[in-house]
């Protein structure tokens, strides 16, 4: 045999060798495979996919059981505290006219009304000013589904300075050094189960 291929294959098995100890031999720095580490973190994992729980949220009040039944993610004390800065947004707005920077939160019933108010109250001259104190409560006070909607009667109680002038700058109705103790009923609805979080105001009234 050719002394060249003996010395070859000779060297070929040194380096399988070499190959096979170096592998399969321990150098005193491995890591322990932590079994339950991995199972762990595949569990982790699978959770992060899958559907997120229900939050855990305090009970409601009387007047909103309807809409927790209806949806278990209903916060009453996001949606009040949300409520509460329609509220005074949608009186502000009115009383300055600017039905415009509302109107995506009106119901078109309540829209037309504001505007047959805001119109007349052009023609026969008048303006109003406002200037809100604070508010001092806001509850709902009965809620219900109808027709695939989330429908919530929601009561308020604020503090405002209201004044009505004529055409030549005349007060005809309220004090400007008056706090006027305000009770409104507003209802309130949105689509149940839509991906947009904001309520159209549907009706206005006296609480």
């Amino acid at each position: 045999m050719d002394p060249v291929l003996i010395i070859f294959i000779g060297l070929s098995a040194f380096v399988a060798y070499r190959l096979f100890s170096v592998l399969g031999a321990r150098t005193g720095h491995e890591q322990t495979r932590d079994v339950e580490g991995l199972q762990r973190a595949r569990k982790t994992a699978e959770n992060q996919d899958a559907p997120p729980r229900a939050r855990d949220l305090p009970p409601v009040s009387p007047g909103a059981a309807a809409l927790r039944a209806a949806d278990p993610e209903f916060d009453e004390r996001q949606f009040l505290d949300g409520a509460r800065v329609a509220y005074e947004m949608i009186v502000e707005a009115f009383a300055a006219g600017d039905l415009k920077s509302i109107r995506r939160f009106l119901s078109p019933s309540v829209y037309e009304a504001f505007k047959a108010a805001v119109s007349a109250r052009e023609e026969n001259g008048r303006t109003s000013e406002l200037k809100f104190v604070g508010i001092d409560a806001a509850s709902i006070a009965s809620s219900e589904i109808s027709d695939n909607q989330m429908i919530a009667v929601t009561d308020f109680s604020s503090n405002q300075v209201r004044v009505t002038y004529d055409r030549a700058g005349e007060v005809v109705d309220g004090d400007a050094n008056r706090i006027d103790l305000v009770k409104d009923r507003w209802t309130f609805a949105r689509a149940l189960g839509a991906s947009d979080p904001n309520w159209l105001l549907i009706a206005t009234g006296g609480a």
